[in-house]
């Protein structure tokens, strides 16, 4: 059981930075942020979790089945991670490629605290072991004051596979399509540094403020962290109704206006990128409909263009209506991984990228977000994401875009790079 309290917030963007900061003494951290970007589906401006009462890890045998039992049993706040690996224990799939972050495969928490805040109004929940610390911790958190970063110098980030390779294995790609082994893959390459250390919390705010992305993250498990400036929803639900909005199709940002409506027009009528997203489309309306009522599966959205700090994305939105007789982790479980960073068809293609990577993907391109006690949920997808294990100082982020017949690999190189330019500035 938990215990609500409502407080008025005059300056809520002080206050998110304030309990940010606070919420760094605790051993497991998860900040979700909005940023204020108009969106239909959204229910509070940030959300932060702190401190597990109980938690949940697991690699991927298995992971959904333990992932719904603990769900069903703790009827509770559930706040974690999906990643991208978990595919071994959907199908008869293998990851054996190198991993310098070692996150576990899956990880959940309940947390004692919870922190909503909407507008100017906080809800705090807290669980009854721990109420009385409510106003306490409240005043300490709006005494913090927020902190001037000494700059660390720059890490220094490699690239795991070179341009030239890069344009071989986008040709092997073709090849595959040429020969009707799949339509569409999204191929990602992975930056790294090594002996890197950097405060994450000083990285989140950069990369934060340059993005200013629907779905940021910053995500805290002892020693492994996520900073994330996700502009993508992989799934809500809420109700018996389950929101999918994939991301295909990506042109840059200008400062002058007249070159930036120039890009996203550019970007309405590219022919490649509508195609893109129109097949995931697909991918994800039979992904929903394994778990939905019967002809309850729409598209709301086809190939909207939202405009985001560093890039314009077309973004689809495909509904569903859950049938009763399937649970919320069912419907997590045959859709993922979800369809924008795998591709189509989703089998054959997995095996197809997890041979040309070079580096396991782990939690990117995953997923992160909660569970609600009442069981509605609501995720992100893992992208424009910085992970940092702090005990072996590894830093990675990884890019990727998608593979169709049309791709000119050395566009598809461009298209990484400019995904790759808000973490890059950031780590250096």
């Amino acid at each position: 059981m938990r215990v609500s309290i409502r407080k008025n917030i005059a300056n809520p963007k002080l206050f998110k930075e304030q309990i940010l900061s606070w919420a760094q003494q605790f051993r497991e951290v998860v900040f979700l942020d909005s940023n204020s970007y108009p969106q239909q589906y959204s229910n509070f401006d940030c959300i932060l979790a702190v401190d597990a009462f109980t938690s949940l890890k697991t690699d991927y045998y298995n992971a959904f089945e333990d992932l719904k039992q603990y769900q069903q049993n703790t009827k509770d706040w559930l706040f974690g991670y999906l990643s991208y690996d978990l595919k071994n224990g959907i199908e008869n799939l293998h990851s054996n490629n190198f991993d310098g972050l070692n996150f576990s495969d899956l990880f959940f928490f309940q947390p004692k605290k919870v922190y909503i805040l909407k507008g100017n109004e906080l809800e705090i929940q807290y669980l009854m072991l721990c109420d009385d610390e409510v106003e306490e911790d409240f005043e300490e958190i709006i005494k913090v004051q927020t902190e001037t970063f000494v700059t660390l110098s720059g890490v220094e980030v490699k690239q795991r596979i070179s341009k030239e390779l890069y344009v071989q294995k986008v040709n092997k790609m073709l090849e595959h399509i040429h020969v009707g082994d799949m339509y569409e893959a999204n191929f990602c390459m992975e930056f790294y540094a090594e002996k890197a250390v950097i405060n994450p919390l000083e990285k989140f705010k950069k990369l934060n403020e340059i993005s200013q992305a629907p779905f940021s993250v910053f995500f805290k498990n002892y020693k492994h962290y996520l900073l994330s400036a996700s502009p993508e929803r992989y799934l809500k639900k809420e109700g018996d109704k389950i929101i999918s909005q994939p991301i295909k199709g990506t042109s840059k940002r200008f400062a002058d206006p007249i070159e930036d409506e120039k890009s996203k027009s550019v970007l309405v009528s590219d022919a490649k990128e509508r195609a893109e997203n129109i097949m995931i489309t697909d991918l994800v309306r039979n992904d929903l409909s394994h778990t939905s009522q019967k002809g309850s599966v729409e598209v709301e959205e086809l190939c909207g263009i939202y405009s985001f700090l560093q890039v314009h994305q077309m973004i689809s939105t495909i509904t569903s209506r859950l049938d009763p007789q399937y649970s919320a982790v069912d419907v997590l479980k045959t859709t993922f991984p979800m369809g924008s960073m795998t591709g189509a068809p989703k089998i054959s293609v997995m095996e197809i990228i997890e041979n040309l990577e070079e580096t396991k993907r782990g939690l990117y391109s995953g997923a992160v977000g909660y569970f609600t006690p009442e069981g509605d949920f609501d995720f992100n997808v893992v992208i424009r994401s910085i992970l940092y294990n702090q005990e072996n100082k590894y830093v990675s982020f990884s890019v990727g875009s998608a593979i169709t017949s049309l791709s000119i690999p050395e566009k598809e190189y461009e298209e990484c790079l400019l995904k790759a330019k808000a973490m890059h500035e950031v780590l250096q």
